[in-house]
């Protein structure tokens, strides 16, 4: 084994919390190592929208939303977990505090508010205008050679789609902060460098061993070791292991590194656990190469399961409608995985599908079977085996709905988020592309219209997820913790690598890249304030 150099930090990952972290660190002079398991920076967040849940925010302020007890409240009432509300507390602070420190620096610019419903729209506390702010796009030749580091989007990495000349959303989050990272020069990159094990001398983690170059070696780390490298979604053992539902991780949208080798290496030095069974389950919309993406909110059409039967409000926070995907499907008896979105031509000519709505699907939709098309719903029923009478009374009884405007099985249509849906329509796009929705007149409610307009199309939903979110116990500075509740010295987690400070829920837009951030910039302030030697 080679020994390799000694650094004040080493930061396992190199997504929006592992680059941000480790910027916060170099900026304040340690001598900061990121290492990163593949052959691109960027991890999940590149597929994002880079969406920051950070009440209390400068840009907030700036917009005139100044509600941070309110969202205390509201982030206390959604989790409904005491014990995590020290978690929740760090993170609110963190979040202003770390947007004041980012602004301050040329490469991150201003991040701008960008008005998101909360999820939750009935719990005390909840805003109908949200608390999400974004990063500002940056052009590649702006980022230099760095642009080329910055992992692609999913329509890039999957179907050859040519990048765009701009970074919008998480690509921009990532390449501002490698660019700032770098430029501080006290960082280092290394990619194609995986993480083995921790390094353990007494009870303090003082460093890690990788493989790099198909050479192990040992990085070792004064002040500390940072774990930001995303969750376990894409290995099957412990997928399968810990998850009700056989996700194997083939449907996740989470990063291809994403194998849990942190949560290993966590584990292995004596570090607790916790909710390992939950992940940020979404819908995903299958595509023609026989894949999901993550799909963001459905405009028209119902979802149906194996039976033929509505089963949900299509139209709700995907986090909710992902996680009830996979509750039905392992508790009602009645197969949930697949399921099927069926809708008319009416919906077609209003919205598209796949893309852009002012262009009809690309031929390899049907010539995939990711689409199905047929004249009646008798013949749809029979072209993806669901009981034709069952689907009939389905539609039935949504079209009564449509008729009166008021969905009163599952309410679609009644909440600020949904009532989004009804001037966008979103295709996931990493970050997500929206177009501005058209109209059908002489329907009381545009999220309702009846499906009755041949021929009549089936889609294909299945549970995906944009990583787990269950990890390594944490403190409210970042540090692992072991079972007795003990700090283990010299050791932090954030993002999916730690078990998630919302417990089981998705409060709102940018929570799950908000807590990456926010506990990296936690973990470095407290490494910081600890003596040296």
């Amino acid at each position: 084994m080679a020994a390799g150099e000694t650094y004040d930090l080493v930061v396992v990952g190199s997504g929006g919390g592992g680059l941000v972290g480790a910027y916060v660190a170099a900026s304040r002079g340690l001598r900061t190592l990121v290492i990163e398991k593949t052959d691109r920076v960027g991890g999940t967040t590149a597929y994002s929208g880079a969406g920051l849940w950070f009440p209390g925010s400068a840009p907030l302020k700036r917009a005139g939303v100044q509600d941070e007890d309110a969202a205390r409240d509201y982030l206390r009432d959604v989790v409904a977990d005491d014990t995590r509300e020290h978690l929740q507390d760090a993170y609110l602070e963190a979040g202003r505090m770390l947007i004041d420190e980012l602004e301050r620096n040329p490469w991150f610019q201003s991040f701008v508010y960008g008005p998101v419903p909360d999820y939750f729209a009935s719990a005390p506390g909840s805003s109908p205008a949200g608390r999400t702010i974004f990063p500002p796009s940056v052009a590649a030749t702006d980022l230099g050679e760095h642009a080329a580091l910055v992992r692609d989007t999913i329509p890039t990495e999957r179907w050859g789609v040519e990048p765009a000349p701009v970074l919008d959303g998480g690509r921009a989050l990532v390449g501002r902060a490698l660019a700032a990272f770098l430029e501080t020069g006290k960082g280092t990159l290394l990619l194609d460098t995986r993480l083995e094990s921790l390094v353990v001398e007494g009870d303090r983690v003082v460093g890690v061993t990788a493989t790099s170059d198909g050479e192990e070696v040992t990085f070792r780390a004064g002040r500390g070791v940072l774990l930001a490298a995303g969750g376990f979604e894409r290995d099957a053992e412990l997928r399968k292991k810990h998850h009700a539902v056989p996700l194997d991780g083939t449907w996740s949208n989470g990063a291809p590194g994403n194998t849990g080798d942190a949560l290993r290496a966590g584990i292995a030095v004596g570090a607790a656990t916790d909710l390992l069974d939950e992940a940020w389950f979404v819908p995903g919309l299958v595509q023609p190469d026989g894949l999901p993406v993550f799909f963001t909110g459905t405009r028209g059409g119902i979802w149906v399961n194996a039976a033929g039967e509505r089963f949900v409000n299509e139209t709700r926070p995907y986090d909710q409608a992902g996680h009830e995907l996979v509750r039905l499907h392992a508790t009602s008896g009645v197969s949930h995985v697949p399921s099927h979105w069926v809708f008319d031509q009416r919906q077609l000519d209003r919205d598209g599908f796949g893309g852009d709505p002012s262009l009809p699907p690309d031929p390899a939709w049907f010539e995939s079977g990711a689409l199905t098309k047929a004249d009646s719903l008798e013949e749809l029923a029979k072209r993806i085996d669901v009981p034709y009478e069952a689907l009939r009374a389905s539609v039935d009884e949504f079209n009564g709905y449509a008729a009166t405007g008021v969905d009163e099985r599952f309410h679609r249509g009644e909440t600020p988020w949904d009532r989004m849906h009804q001037q966008i329509v979103g295709f996931p796009a990493g970050p997500v592309m929206n177009y501005p929705a058209t109209e059908v007149p002489g329907f009381p409610h545009q999220l309702l219209l009846p499906i009755d307009a041949p021929p009549y199309y089936a889609a294909t939903i299945v549970p995906s997820d944009i990583g787990t979110k269950g990890g390594l116990r944490t403190d409210e500075n970042a540090r692992v913790l072991r079972e007795d509740g003990a700090a283990i010295p010299g050791l932090y987690a954030a993002g999916n690598t730690a078990a998630a400070m919302s417990g089981r829920v998705y409060p709102g837009a940018g929570t799950p890249i908000g807590s990456s951030l926010a506990f990296a910039y936690r973990a470095v302030v407290d490494v910081v304030s600890r003596p040296t030697g």
